[in-house]
Order: C-alpha cells, then structure tokens, then sequence
C-alpha cells in the first residue's frame, strides 16, 4: 500500500496493492504495521461503520468537538465524491479542503485525522461506505459545517439539489462553527 499526498498534507488518500486475476481480486485493506509507516505514527481504531445511501445523498460535513475522530474511509459499492475540512485553527490549511473520488473500482481510501470535517456526496445509483474511527460516536459532540457554504467553496459535482438530512442542511458556517485549537 502507498499513500498520496493531497493539497492537505495530515490528509492522504491510501491506494492498496490490488492483486486481481480471472477470479477478481484481492487486497489488505487494513494493515496496522504498514498504516502506521505511511501516517509516521500508531493508529488505534475502536469503531468501523457501515453505511449505504442512494444517489445524490450527501452526508456531512461532521465532526465531534470532544473525542475528535481520524477517520481511514472506502467505498465498497459504488462511488462518491468524498471531502475533509481542516477545522484546526493554528494549522496553516485552517478552513481548506480536499476531495477525491473514492469508489469499489479504483479501491482507495481515505485517511481522514481528528480535527477535520467529512462528508461525501453519492455520484453512483447507490454506494456502501465502510469508516473506521479512531473515537467512538458521541452524539453530544457531533457538530456539523454546512456543505453549502460559501467561504469554503466546495464544487460538489451536483446536478440539482443533494439530499440531505435537516440537521445537514442546518450545519454552520466556517465562521460559525466550533473548531479546534
């Protein structure tokens, strides 16, 4: 497996070492060791999640203010158009992003660290995300930034409107949003 450098540099995207033949394929898609060289430290994950949604679904942009989670993300099924924010406020990319097409055909993940917002948008008929977290889910602590909003100026490729759940649509703006230190 390697690691991607992205405009972000804590935030990488991950290609595995796919071995495919007549049968189809086979990859590692969590190797503790080798995470570990590519990131420069130990991750401990405590918590994988599994989710499924239809087209044009967007989800996010989430994060919990305590028990920060870093989040190493695929998709299994389908593709998305997967974004991470950088919410901490002495870090030099305060408030930028990055994106990347994740999908079940090109296999690459994510790694998303504490301290940023995620989100995606659903671009195939249907996909299944698979998340592992660093923290447990605390609903207390979850906040969320709009996906919408202007001074981030995220292009989702949409063709009309996502849909989204109303706590999403009432996410705040980057101005107004708890951060991190």
């Amino acid at each position: 497996m390697k690691a991607v450098p992205t405009a972000i540099p804590d935030v990488l995207v991950i290609e595995p070492d796919v071995f495919g033949d007549a049968r189809g394929f086979f990859f590692e898609s969590w190797n503790r060791r080798a995470f570990a060289g590519l990131v420069g430290h130990d991750v401990e994950f405590v918590q994988d999640n599994h989710s499924a949604s239809a087209q044009r679904v967007l989800r996010g942009l989430h994060y919990q203010v305590r028990q920060p989670q870093g989040k190493l993300v695929r998709v299994v099924a389908g593709e998305v158009f997967d974004v991470a924010v950088d919410l901490r406020r002495a870090s030099a990319t305060f408030g930028k992003w990055v994106a990347e097409r994740l999908s079940a055909a090109n296999h690459r993940m994510m790694w998303v660290p504490p301290g940023f917002a995620h989100g995606f948008l659903v671009l195939s008929e249907r996909a299944e995300f698979l998340y592992k977290t660093t923290e447990y889910y605390a609903p207390r602590h979850e906040r969320t930034l709009l996906w919408s909003d202007p001074a981030l100026g995220i292009p989702w490729p949409l063709s009309g409107e996502p849909v989204v759940k109303p706590t999403d649509a009432a996410g705040a703006r980057l101005a107004d949003a708890e951060t991190f230190p």
